[in-house]
């Protein structure tokens, strides 16, 4: 009976015109965001942070969740009809989608990846709803040793989402912890880290270092990076329907995409992308002729969009329940809360059941305008495709900068959120992925107030993070996630070594 009284009190909130109206312009965003190659969903989280700020705290969220889950359908239409993945997540679709819009099959390929991210988002959708809360339950149990072990586990966690270099990332995070301290100790008064700039007293911003480093460095490296051409297969698509074989071959497909997509989901580092790498690679093993693959197997399409839309959605789960981000945009939507005044973590179920719930149902919405959305306005994503992206970026910039402004009307911010965007550039450039260096900024603060806290309750003994049952646990996997992740690399190195000898 909870469970419908929660739900019914989450559309009730849902439901209202307003967030409605803020639903809706999310999935067009994020849909428009996932059809332009070049313009990514974090980015794009990081620039309408600042017009969140004006709005109720359930509102921003809901529109920003919508560019998030809306990005993962509108990725697919670039990559089925162009061969070009406006997303990430939505390379794996290029290989079979592509191949089915050559066959003349473009509308069965865009169709059947509207419907199983469809049915994806409502199966992680109801995943949320029922997970939620007994993470939450347990969550609530906390106190300052195992908020700091937990957030131990985000640091490490930080580490895994990044790919490449674990040094690399380990510095990322080391960074971020260092930004995360400029500014006045709440406890001493002192400064730290502020070099004698005056303005740099109450911190850096959460918004100039977003923009800056995700927004304005992906920019920078558009268009530094050469123009890609966009050959559109055709731009009328006709024939949306699946024949019976395509719809007898695509059912079971997305089925198995949801499932594999919602448990990589809730994983730090899964998410969308690394959910449509495992959909794709499930298929081809469960197929009875792997042969078909690459060739416009309609089952290419189905587990990769189902899978992508699944993690994508369940990745919500540790942000909610715990207050720890699985991935970039889950970081944004954490610093989103904080800016708000609410702290992430268990107790927002409890404290706000309107927000938590509310942006639950939003889900199911937002999913059911994406699928209403998407199929009838093929024919205008096609048109802005045509647009070349040395046309875009003034507006972007434009965008970000009198959105910076408009936080706290300070021109410095600005200033800094170029310096950040050069930072952000030479990050892509060195192969550094900012992910967890975001992390590392929003999870320190909070890490070093319940390490003193903690401290405070046991008199200065740091035995308390191990005599207390939920800590010592926490600790313990952290250190297993850091010698997992540690460990291949350390076995290449091993190897390299004994090659040369």
């Amino acid at each position: 009976m909870d469970f419908l009284a929660n739900l019914g009190l989450g559309f009730g909130v849902a439901l209202t015109p307003a967030n409605l109206g803020f639903a809706l312009i999310g999935c067009l965003v994020g849909t428009l965001v996932g059809v332009l190659p070049g313009i990514g969903p974090v980015a794009t989280v990081a620039m309408l942070l600042p017009l969140t700020f004006h709005l109720e705290p359930v509102s921003g969220l809901i529109m920003l969740a919508g560019i998030f889950y809306g990005a993962q359908y509108g990725g697919s239409t670039t990559a089925i009809l162009v061969n070009m993945p406006g997303e990430t997540s939505s390379v794996v679709t290029c290989i079979d989608g592509h191949q089915m819009a050559r066959n003349g099959r473009a509308g069965a390929a865009l169709t059947v990846a509207a419907l199983g991210s469809f049915f994806a988002g409502t199966v992680a959708t109801l995943m949320i709803a029922l997970f939620s809360p007994p993470l939450a339950l347990v969550g609530q149990s906390f106190g300052a040793p195992e908020y700091f072990s937990l957030m131990a586990v985000g640091l490490i966690a930080a580490v895994v989402l990044a790919h490449g270099s674990i040094v690399k990332a380990v510095a990322m995070v080391l960074l971020g912890l260092l930004l995360g301290l400029v500014g006045t100790d709440g406890q001493t008064g002192g400064q730290r880290f502020t070099f004698g700039v005056t303005i740099l007293s109450d911190g850096i911003g959460f918004v100039p270092l977003a923009i800056g480093i995700f927004g304005l460095g992906e920019v920078i490296a558009n268009l530094v990076a050469p123009q890609q051409r966009r050959e559109l297969v055709s731009s009328r698509i006709s024939n949306l329907w699946l024949t019976k074989e395509e719809f007898r071959q695509a059912w079971p497909a997305s089925v198995r995409g949801t499932l594999i997509g919602s448990v990589l989901g809730v994983l730090p580092g899964g998410g969308a992308t690394l959910s449509a790498f495992a959909g794709y690679v499930l298929e081809k093993k469960v197929a009875r002729d792997p042969s078909r693959f690459g060739k416009g197997a309609i089952e290419g399409v189905a587990g990769p969009e189902s899978a992508n839309n699944a993690g994508a959605q369940t990745s919500f789960i540790p942000m909610l329940t715990l207050g720890i981000p699985g991935n970039a945009v889950m970081a944004l939507m954490i610093g989103a809360l904080t800016i708000h005044g609410i702290q992430p973590g268990p107790q927002v179920m409890t404290e706000r059941p309107a927000l938590f719930w509310g942006m639950i149902a939003s889900m199911w919405i937002g999913n059911v305008m994406l699928l209403v959305i998407n199929l009838p306005m093929i024919g205008l994503w096609v048109q802005l495709l045509k647009v070349p992206y040395r046309q875009l970026y003034l507006a972007i910039l434009l965008f970000s900068a009198i959105g910076v402004y408009t936080v706290n009307n300070n021109t410095f911010e600005v200033i800094l959120t170029a310096l950040f965007g050069i930072v952000g550039y030479i990050f892509i450039r060195l192969e550094c992925e900012p992910a967890p260096l975001l992390l590392g900024f929003i999870l320190g603060p909070l890490m070093e107030e319940n390490l003193r806290r903690a401290m405070r309750i046991s008199g200065g003994d740091p035995m308390i993070f191990l005599n207390r049952p939920i800590s010592l646990g926490l600790l313990i996997a952290a250190a297993l996630l850091l010698l997992v992740v540690a460990l291949p690399a350390i076995r290449g190195k091993r190897e390299e070594v004994f090659q040369e000898k």
